[in-house]
This record gives structure tokens, C-alpha cells and sequence, in this order.
């Protein structure tokens, strides 16, 4: 990803540009997975849909601590380290009261006490941990182009501080027999697998002799890693994508060609993959409905400093995003899969001046004056006709 902060040289953008990708932004002054969090193993399939519980997922963008959003979290805890629970705190309410709650953690962690770096090689500070939790998230994305800013080293600390709160991960492994295994999660009645793929990181090489450390994108991969999930006990399962073009609001011909072949991979009549969500562009994308199947083509990010996009200005787009809400309903027949049948997109914005997360549609009945930027990001995630599909803008 390829921002840089807001203050600076424009010679100094020219050097971050043509550096290897990163993600830029604002300068405003080792165990197994635990076990699902309802315990409890894959439910039976079929029977009618009253005699078993439907779910819903919430899923939400790039958490991207830059440095100011580092300075604001420091503030926010005066002086007792670092407090990133009222950033997100506009947003807790559709977090937690969603069965399964999923988000992108894009960056590592540094060690305990620092220090902590934002662009171009991140270092985050394990609170961003404590905080996903206490909003109500379950699990993280953790494959990015960030993944290995820090080597092995940041990788494991991230997965070590994720573990602690109580985070579960995907995307991202400590050991092989950790990458080998599905992310399996409880929601309703149902066991839900959640798998995730980047597209690169950012040129760092895998760790020598780790070549499952982080999961990068191959279709053939993803496809049998999303069938060895249904036979781990998985009734419904979630891919999370690292893909696209940033600053780009329409998804790329990639995007496109590999959302179409993983939403027509089928083991006899029964989709092997149920949602997809997209991550990276820094900008909100199209929601859209692709062989049956949504796909979210990007969410945006969801915590990140004031960005600036590839031509050096400062672009409000990269602090818009969206929460993806979907309800899952039970097969009503043997063998058939769990029905998406309310789809949701919820409007959210990174207010840089405060340092909040904020629900737009919330804060319009609040009376804030963010109409524009609401509408602006619906007609994006409306532009391939997600609407004809049932799509609609919840509260």
C-alpha cells in the first residue's frame, strides 16, 4: 500500500512511492487456537430451518494504526500506555450484538513498552488486541502485505497478543501444524470456518524454512483449504481476501476473475465457499452478489490516519468504510448450504480530528452534518447492483 502522511515534503512522497508498497497515512500532532467460543463441534446438516439457529456476521476493514492514530490511542489512555477502545467505541454496538463479529488486523505488533512504528514498516501496540475484544470482535484477518514488517518475530508477537485477549486469527501461523488448521468459529448452530489470503508482502521474503507463515493468494490453495475446512466440521465458510488496487473504488480485473472462480467452485451441489471479504484498497468498493455468493470487493479501512493516495493529496476516501452485515439461515434440506438471505452494509467514517470511529448513520440522526459522505459511500457499494439482489443500508 502506498500512502504516505499528510505532512511532508512532496520530494519525500516520491521516495515512499517508489518504495516497496506500504501503507501510509496521518501524522495528526506460540499454542494451538482455542476451541470455538461456544464450545462444541460442527452441527448436523439439514433438518428444518426452526429446529436450528441462524446467525449473523459482521465483518469490517483495514485496522491501520499509522503514528497519529498510535499519539491518539496514548492520549486516550493519559498516560497508562495505550487505549484504542474509544476509537472504536461508535461502533460496538453493531459489533457486539452480532453473533460472530470479524475484522482485519493489517499490521504487527512491537514488543511490550515499544517501540511502536507506523509507515512504511508497521509496529503496532498489542492494546489494538484488547481493545478488538472488548468491541465484541471474535477474529481477525491477519494476512496483509504487512504481515512480515517485522519478520517472525512480529508475526508470532501479533498471534501471541491476539491469543491473550482472546482474538481468534487466520491467515498468519507460528508453526505448520497451526497453518494447517482451520479457523473454525461458533455462531447460532453453526460451526463457521474463516480462511484469509493476501495478495503480497510487500516484498519481505517468507521466513526461511516457514513457507506456511503467511497465506498468500492461489486459487487452487483457497479452493482446497475451503473444502478441507467442510470436512474439518464446517457448515458455512468465510474467505478474507487481501486484494485490489488502492485508491481504486471499482474492483480490478483480478478481483474480479478470482471472486467469479471461488464463487463457482462446487463439491456437488453445495458451494465451497459461502462469503467473501475484501480488504486493501483503502477505499469502500462494491458489495455484489457473484454465482450466488456475496462478495465484498472492499471494505475500506476502518482505523487509519488522514491517508494520501498515489498523486500526493490528501484523499477523505481512505478514512470511509463499511461494516458488512449478513444473516446466515439454516439448511432446510440435507446437504444444502446455509442461505444468506439479509444482506447488509453499514456506512462508517474515521473522523481523524477526533480520532473515532464513527457510524454515519448514527451520527446523521444525531444531527451531524455527514449526509454527503454517507451518500457518497452507499452509491459505491451499490454500483454493480448489489440493490437488485436485496442489498440494502442498515441501521
Amino acid at each position: 500500500m502506498t500512502q504516505r502522511t499528510r505532512q511532508g515534503t512532496v520530494a519525500l512522497a516520491v521516495v515512499l512511492l517508489t518504495a516497496a508498497a506500504g501503507c501510509a497515512g496521518g501524522a495528526r500532532t506460540p499454542g494451538a487456537p482455542s476451541a470455538p467460543r461456544d464450545g462444541g463441534g460442527p452441527s448436523a446438516v439439514g433438518g428444518a430451518a426452526s429446529a436450528r439457529t441462524g446467525f449473523t456476521v459482521v465483518a469490517s476493514g483495514d485496522v491501520l494504526p499509522h503514528a497519529s492514530i498510535i499519539r491518539q490511542a496514548a492520549a486516550d489512555a493519559n498516560g497508562r500506555g495505550y487505549d484504542f477502545r474509544p476509537m472504536l467505541s461508535g461502533v460496538k454496538s453493531v459489533v457486539s450484538g452480532a453473533d460472530l463479529a470479524i475484522c482485519h488486523m493489517e499490521t504487527v505488533y512491537g514488543q511490550e513498552g515499544g517501540p511502536y512504528t507506523g509507515y512504511p514498516a508497521f509496529k503496532s501496540p498489542p492494546e489494538v488486541a484488547t481493545a478488538l475484544k472488548e468491541t465484541g470482535y471474535d477474529s481477525c484477518s491477519t494476512a496483509s502485505n504487512h504481515s512480515l514488517d517485522d519478520g517472525a518475530a512480529g508475526l508470532r508477537r501479533t498471534l501471541d497478543a491476539l491469543d491473550k485477549a482472546g482474538v481468534r486469527h487466520a491467515g498468519s501461523a507460528r508453526t505448520a501444524e497451526e497453518a494447517a488448521r482451520p479457523t473454525l468459529l461458533k455462531a447460532g448452530d453453526a460451526t463457521v470456518a474463516q480462511l484469509a489470503y493476501t495478495y503480497d508482502t510487500n516484498g519481505y521474503p517468507l521466513p526461511e524454512g516457514q513457507p506456511w507463515a503467511v497465506n498468500l493468494i492461489d486459487e487452487q490453495k483457497i479452493i482446497a483449504d475451503a473444502r478441507a475446512a467442510r470436512n474439518a466440521g464446517a457448515d458455512v465458510v468465510v474467505v478474507s481476501i487481501h486484494w485490489g488496487t488502492e485508491w481504486q473504488t471499482a474492483p480490478d480485473n483480478r478481483q474480479l476473475t478470482l471472486g467469479r472462480s471461488l464463487t463457482a467452485s462446487r463439491t456437488g451441489d453445495r458451494p465451497d465457499i459461502d462469503l467473501i471479504l475484501g480488504t486493501h484498497a483503502h477505499v469502500p468498493q462494491a458489495y455484489e452478489k457473484v454465482n450466488g455468493t456475496w462478495v465484498v470487493y472492499g471494505m475500506g479501512d476502518q482505523i487509519a490516519g488522514d491517508m494520501i493516495n498515489h498523486g500526493g493529496a490528501f484523499d477523505p476516501r481512505g478514512n470511509q468504510g463499511t461494516l458488512g452485515r449478513f444473516t446466515f439461515t439454516p439448511p432446510t434440506a440435507p446437504g444444502a448450504r446455509w442461505e444468506v438471505t439479509r444482506a447488509e452494509f453499514l456506512p462508517q467514517w474515521f473522523d481523524t480530528g477526533r480520532g473515532r470511529v464513527v457510524d454515519l448513520n448514527a451520527a446523521i440522526k444525531r444531527g451531524e452534518p455527514l449526509t454527503a459522505v454517507r451518500d457518497t459511500i452507499r452509491d459505491v457499494v451499490l454500483e454493480r447492483g448489489a440493490a437488485r439482489d436485496g442489498l440494502v443500508m442498515g441501521e
